[in-house]
């Protein structure tokens, strides 16, 4: 039995990638600070439904105390590292700058130097669409220059990609980068744009639209994205046999790898699938875009497609159902 180390395993994305590597037959040792950056009751309940399969494990503590993550390499030896914890929030980073210091460079560099003592056959590590910052030409490749981030959310994640090439590169460890764009669903952050529209219109309260509404993302669905993770842990970036299209580096067992749905919605329309899907129009507040964000995502899937074949994407309005049903039931409304 393979064992893979999942950081942020309470987490949103963390939860379904464990459950899916349990239910594939992994042993999953998670790792998880709970932090109460937004409702920690939800990672608690997240982390109890993981706790009832008899292959999965759990430490909470933060991946930057010191030595914390090199004891638990030595102990645990997994396979492959699943790397998903960090502060996320591209506007919290505004106001609590540190907590993204520590979180995101910090602790990765302790991940990094554990993985380094004792190495997977692959890490796997999350980036964000964030890095891409103030580029405009569409849709978002992994070849293109990213030097131009917006937010110190995206500039952790930039130096994180940076961080763990330079070990690829010094140490052989196979790595690969995930560039996540607006990953929604189920069990999501209350933070998230879906979870805060919906708990606004089922309370009657207003939602505030930035940019005047003229905003795009590519939505991807927490399933469709997990099913991509999983897909990726035995595509171990070569440089010395690139594929069509690879971004593999150079000098190292490097690739970043985008994991989206290649097709932009506008803000509005996102809007209106969630209106649908709760039975009501919401009450919008429109405002100027806020510091920090971009105006539009879109990924370029063509390499993904070419790792692991092109996959069926779940519609919008399925996903955002899906969701309101699941929040409708969680709370109870």
């Amino acid at each position: 039995m393979r064992t893979a180390l999942v950081t942020g395993s309470s987490g949103f994305i963390g939860y379904f990638t464990s459950l899916a590597l349990l239910e594939a037959g992994w042993r999953v040792v998670g790792f998880d600070s709970l932090s109460d950056y937004y409702d920690v009751t939800l990672k608690e309940r997240r982390q109890q439904m993981l706790s009832e399969h008899e292959n999965f494990s759990v430490i909470n503590d933060t991946l930057e105390t010191p030595d914390r993550l090199m004891l638990l390499f030595a102990d645990q030896r997994p396979d492959i590292v699943i790397h998903l914890a960090a502060q996320a929030g591209v506007r919290h980073s505004i106001d609590a700058p540190r907590a993204y210091l520590n979180a995101n460079l910090i602790g990765t560099f302790e991940l990094l130097e554990a993985a380094r003592a004792y190495p997977p056959k692959h890490m796997l590590l999350a980036s964000s669409s964030s890095i891409f910052g103030a580029n405009t030409e569409m849709p978002y490749r992994e070849a293109d220059k990213v030097d131009t981030q917006m937010s110190f959310y995206a500039a952790t994640k930039k130096a994180t990609e940076n961080m763990a090439h330079s070990y690829a590169h010094l140490y052989a460890l196979p790595t690969t980068m995930f560039r996540f764009f607006t990953v929604y669903g189920p069990w999501g952050r209350p933070d998230m744009a879906h979870f805060k529209f919906t708990k606004a219109i089922l309370q009657g309260d207003p939602i505030d639209i930035y940019n005047h509404g003229k905003m795009q993302r590519d939505f991807t669905y927490i399933d469709d994205l997990v099913a991509a993770i999983i897909a990726l842990i035995d595509k171990l970036p070569d440089p010395a046999h690139p594929v069509a299209g690879d971004s593999v580096s150079a000098v190292a067992p490097f690739r970043t790898i985008n994991i989206g749905n290649n097709a932009p919605v506008s803000l509005m329309d996102f809007v209106q699938a969630i209106e649908v899907a709760c039975g009501t129009e919401a009450i919008k507040t429109f405002h100027p875009i806020q510091p920090g964000d971009v105006p539009a995502t879109w990924a370029d899937t063509s390499l993904l497609n070419t790792l692991i074949g092109p996959r069926a994407a779940t519609p919008l309005a399925t996903g955002l159902q899906r969701f309101v049903d699941w929040y409708r039931g969680y709370y109870k409304i």
